[in-house]
């Protein structure tokens, strides 16, 4: 009931305007046709600003993701880890999203490629679009083409070559080197680097050293020559295999000239190493801090760090916390360390679960394939994965993943582009990373044009239906 100065007023109203609202019926609708009027909502994006991976499942938005847009505002480190079992998009994804990185003049990415197949890695088609030369690490290429890494390379410091021939040893024995050891090590080093200036010191120089020490270098610590040489025998006999034994011609001479450190695209391509071997760890600790002290510079370029079998690193303890603290010293230069990895038990019940869960937790991105039911819980519980997720996880469909950008968990489907084609899917590909066939995917872009298609006449037509009735409404009245 309206108090008599609210009705006055409205009488006056309609008097001069006639009557301002009109009586509508109700209209009866289905469900079908009211989600138009109703739209859902779906969970926020990651922005507008980055790499197109694809698009949302669920709400059907474009994904687009870059870990240097996202760094300092949604994410506190710029790592990214893959996981998933084969033949369900790992490898593609990794390509097409280095070719889109490589789309902006300020990336550079290195890619340690262990996988392949015709006496190629898996890289090589698109280091051949590109134009660049893969640097094969092999030992029989090493031999014929002089591809070297020099772990005594004089653009690594001191400190840092000492570490890195700690870690090749320790990786190579299985265990910690002693304190008898590491000192007899130390003295070798510190000697050859004092006394070779005219040319680079080679790690035949350290293997010389320790099978024959100086006394000078004894006498300082106050112990026998011979005790000293007994020390560092076990040492030179795994330094010795590097230079004369399986792994020879890849790291026993200079660094090879030529490779080119600016190049956008860098592939080390590791193929030719058994994977399954105590070499493949060496060379990725090699690699690894080979390129820390001479491709990563603060020049403010973004660089992507790929690694391929990534199990090879976080698996190891030595290797793991060399990798450890390039991640820490990386994200102060620009540096996004994207690890594949096909099953998480494979390091976090290794021998390196303490640095493996280090290395995880600095990976804010986290992107899962299809797994199988024991394997996606086990995942899930590590990382921290809703349960929704968890659940989805065994019946993801090839090229479908669960994203996990620290706590924005979405459903992404990975789209590849007609000219990426070609170079993502190869032969090897394949057979591992099956992805749509052309076929499949004309016949899905035709699907969506005629379902758009449909529901814009059917809006139409609802229109033209719902203004008839006001017509006729306004008519009656």
């Amino acid at each position: 009931m309206l108090d008599p100065l609210s009705a006055a007023t409205d009488a006056f109203t309609s008097f001069l305007f006639g009557k301002t609202e009109t009586t509508r019926l109700p209209v009866r609708t289905s469900t079908g046709q009211a989600q138009a009027v109703y739209l859902p909502t779906a969970a926020p994006g990651l922005g507008d600003s980055g790499v197109i991976i694809g698009r949302e499942v669920y709400s059907g938005k474009g994904y687009i993701y870059d870990p240097f847009q996202l760094y300092g505002q949604q994410l506190p480190a710029p790592h990214w880890l893959v996981l998933g079992e084969s033949g369900n998009g790992k490898s593609a994804l990794e390509k097409t999203y280095v070719l889109r990185q490589l789309r902006f003049r300020d990336r550079q990415v290195v890619v340690l490629d262990a996988q392949g197949e015709d006496g190629v890695g898996e890289w090589n088609l698109i280091a051949q679009e590109l134009g660049i030369q893969p640097v094969r690490l092999d030992p029989m290429a090493a031999i014929d083409q002089n591809i070297r890494l020099n772990p005594l390379d004089p653009a690594i410091t001191t400190t840092g070559q000492l570490a890195l021939l700690r870690t090749i040893i320790e990786v190579a024995m299985g265990h910690g080197l002693n304190e008898r050891a590491g000192f007899a090590l130390k003295v070798a080093h510190a000697y050859v680097n004092e006394t070779i200036t005219d040319r680079q010191p080679v790690l035949t120089d350290i293997v010389e050293q320790l099978r024959h020490p100086e006394p000078e270098s004894a006498e300082a610590m106050n112990v026998d020559v011979d005790d000293v040489r007994a020390w560092g025998l076990d040492v030179a006999l795994v330094l010795d295999r590097l230079v004369d034994g399986d792994l020879r011609g890849m790291f026993d001479g200079p660094t090879t000239v030529g490779i080119d450190l600016d190049a956008p695209l860098i592939v080390f391509d590791l193929s030719h190493i058994d994977r399954n071997s105590i070499a493949m760890p060496i060379l990725m600790a090699i690699v690894g801090v080979w390129l820390e002290h001479t491709w990563i510079r603060p020049d403010r370029k973004k660089r992507i760090f790929l690694v391929e079998e990534a199990w090879h690193i976080i698996n190891s303890p030595f290797v793991a916390q060399l990798f450890q603290r390039l991640l820490k010293f990386g994200r102060r230069l620009g540096l996004s360390f994207v690890a594949v990895v096909h099953h998480l038990s494979d390091v976090v019940d290794g021998a390196a679960a303490r640095e493996a869960a280090a290395i995880l937790k600095m990976a804010s991105t986290r992107t899962i394939y299809a797994q199988k039911a024991d394997e996606a819980r086990a995942t899930g519980r590590v990382l921290g994965l809703p349960r929704w997720a968890v659940e989805i996880i065994p019946t993801l469909t090839p090229g479908i993943a669960v994203w996990d950008v620290n706590g924005n968990v979405q459903v992404v489907k990975h789209l590849i582009t007609e000219a990426e084609r070609p170079l993502v899917f190869t032969d090897r590909a394949m057979t591992e990373s099956s992805g749509p066939s052309a076929s499949e995917l004309e016949a899905e872009a035709g699907l969506a044009m005629r379902l758009a298609r449909e529901a814009e006449a059917e809006a139409e037509v609802r229109a033209s239906a719902l203004e008839q009735r006001m017509a006729d409404e306004s008519t009656v009245a």
